[in-house]
């Protein structure tokens, strides 16, 4: 057998007229003779058959048979054409049909040696020097085997070089088949692989007289012909790992992030889901990350230190809870409160305005340079809440609104606006004055024009209250004494409120009796929104209904209730320093004094 490797050959065989039928016998016999002593298969020694006249017929093609028995059949019912010599016409089907991986020919990137051997008794009756060359260039290697009338010029111009190893000449048909055996030995040769050193690193695979060199599969041929490299499957970027490729060998296997595994499709990756272990313990939610868990708590609740456990955050402070009084937390949630007599409306966060009574309140409001004019946008805005617990309208409570440093300036009287929305706006719209702290200068203009019926103070006959509320945050530069008295001496009701640097002398001796409940002082601005809480009670007074009622100070329910607030008074009282006692000791006196009144009474 013939075993110097793979080989795709094709037997080109004349049967024009002039080769008569015992001649062609013999042929038949030539092909059968080297078809025997060759390694036949899909992946061995291919063979496909043609014979050629004035036309080319296929016989078989290189893909049909893989047994000698097959293709022994097929010879053996070969019936010759018997017309003229085109050999050209065969060598030309030969290149564009037989020899194509259509019909079977391995392709030329396998390097599997391509060989026509063309039998021909006569000359050819058409070109053969053209369309041979084209054939070798496309890789066929041509044995041009003639036999007695041959034209030796035909035949080494269809041969491939070196013409004396490819054109054989045959005297007589009846000497072909002792042929056969020259030409298979040569067609073999010697097995290169085993008789020389290939140098080959993976795999050596012979031809007739030469070999070439194959690399296991997932390695390529390096550039000498020689060597084999890995091939790089992941280099094309066409393996479709979702996150990292692997090469193995020519092929290549997808891997994830640590944290991730790997999907039934082998490319896609899935975070893992550490929660679903179940040992996470966290008191609330865990969630799963790369690499591991973390706990988390519901809204409304605190991660402790051990990362694990929960506590209810007071939402008041982390929130914007929206109440219009004051927020109250609870565990994992909060609630709306509203001052004592009023009632928090149906949205959960409103309270009742001060329908009850209807008072005349000017505020007076401190815009000297040490207010600085961030803090007096605080100031804007705590005016604006004391303004939203009232009932503003012509006939029911009047607001107007003073500035004051080195001067004083009415920014809106009592009868500017009638509704708290224009107020509000109002108080936005007003510019900070800067300079100095004329307090007792702003209490003689409150006093002289902003109570004065023409800027909308109504008449002291129809028993509408009059409030004032003077806002500061330093000691002030002229004397206040004497204004802060004419105020309470006209009937003006006066509540103190001081930030930072404001001194309490000056907010007591401005405040109404009793003092406690008239004046208020707050460490910084940020935290004074608070102080509206001490003033809701006394800005929304019973007795303020106007001209539709009067109440008496000694009448019982009126005393019951003074009682009542005197003794919540009393109560706060008793945790103060002894400055607060004096305090203390008058509003007792005024109780005994009112308790007598009403024993004589009965």
């Amino acid at each position: 057998k013939c075993r110097t490797g793979p080989l795709d050959i094709v037997f080109v065989i004349d049967s024009s007229r002039s080769v008569r039928p015992f001649e062609f016998e013999t042929m038949r016999r030539f092909m059968m003779d080297i078809i025997g002593n060759l390694e036949l298969g899909p992946n061995a020694t291919r063979v496909g058959v043609i014979q050629y006249s004035s036309q080319v017929q296929n016989i078989f093609s290189l893909k049909t048979f893989f047994t000698r028995a097959d293709m022994e059949r097929a010879i053996n019912s070969i019936i010759p054409l018997a017309q003229g010599t085109m050999t050209g016409l065969a060598i030309q089907y030969a290149m564009n049909v037989a020899f194509t991986t259509q019909e079977g020919a391995r392709p030329l990137h396998k390097r599997i040696p391509r060989i026509a051997i063309i039998v021909t008794d006569g000359r050819p009756q058409d070109r053969v020097t053209e369309v041979a060359t084209q054939a070798r260039n496309a890789g066929i290697e041509i044995y041009a085997v003639g036999i007695q009338r041959a034209d030796m010029n035909s035949l080494r111009a269809m041969a491939s070089p070196p013409l004396e190893e490819h054109v054989f000449l045959v005297e007589s048909f009846e000497l072909i088949q002792q042929f056969a055996k020259q030409f298979q030995d040569k067609l073999c040769g010697v097995d290169v692989c085993v008789e020389r050193e290939h140098g080959c690193q993976h795999s050596c695979v012979s031809t007739p007289g030469s070999f070439y060199c194959e690399c296991n599969p997932g390695y390529r041929l390096n550039g000498d012909g020689k060597t084999c490299s890995p091939i790089d499957a992941c280099a094309d970027g066409r393996h479709g790992c979702q996150h990292h490729c692997v090469s193995v060998r020519g092929s290549y296997s997808c891997r994830c992030r640590p944290g991730y595994a790997l999907s039934q499709n082998k490319r896609s990756c899935t975070m893992i889901d550490y929660c679903s272990f179940g040992n996470h313990s966290c008191q609330h939610e865990c969630v799963s990350i790369p690499n591991g868990h973390y706990c988390r708590c519901r809204s409304g609740f605190t991660l402790q230190p051990d990362s694990k456990s929960c506590r209810a955050t007071d939402l008041c402070n982390g929130v914007d809870h929206g109440c219009e009084f004051k927020c109250v937390s609870t565990e994992g949630s909060y609630h709306c409160v509203c001052p004592e007599g009023q009632q928090l409306q149906a949205d959960g966060k409103t309270c009742s305005k001060c329908g009850a009574g209807h008072v005349d309140l000017v505020m007076v409001i401190d815009g000297s340079k040490s207010v600085r004019p961030q803090n007096f946008e605080l100031v804007k805005q705590f005016v604006n809440r004391i303004v939203d617990l009232l009932e503003v309208s012509p006939h029911g409570t009047r607001v107007g609104l003073v500035q004051y440093s080195s001067r004083v300036r009415t920014e809106f009287p009592l009868n500017k606006y009638h509704s708290a929305d224009e107020i509000k706006k109002a108080v936005m719209d007003v510019e900070y004055m800067e300079k100095g702290t004329m307090t007792g200068l702003a209490l003689k203009h409150m006093v002289e024009h902003s109570f004065s019926e023409l800027e909308g103070a109504r008449p002291l006959s129809h028993n509408i209250p009059r409030i004032g509320l003077v806002f500061t945050d330093g000691r002030s530069q002229d004397d206040i004494s004497e204004w802060a008295r004419r105020a309470k001496e006209s009937g003006i009701v006066m509540f103190a409120v001081g930030v930072g640097k404001a001194v309490e002398e000056e907010l007591r001796a401005i405040a109404s009796e009793p003092v406690e409940q008239h004046f208020s002082y707050s460490a910084d601005f940020t935290t004074m929104t608070h102080l509206v809480e001490n003033f809701s009670l006394n800005i929304c007074p019973e007795e303020g209904k106007g001209e539709t009622e009067i109440r008496s100070p000694c009448e019982c329910e009126a005393l019951v209730q003074f009682q009542t607030n005197t003794v919540a008074i009393l109560q706060s009282l008793t945790d103060k320093n002894i400055l607060w006692a004096r305090s203390l000791a008058q509003m007792t006196a005024r109780l005994e004094d009112l308790e007598k009144q009403i024993a004589n009474k009965k």
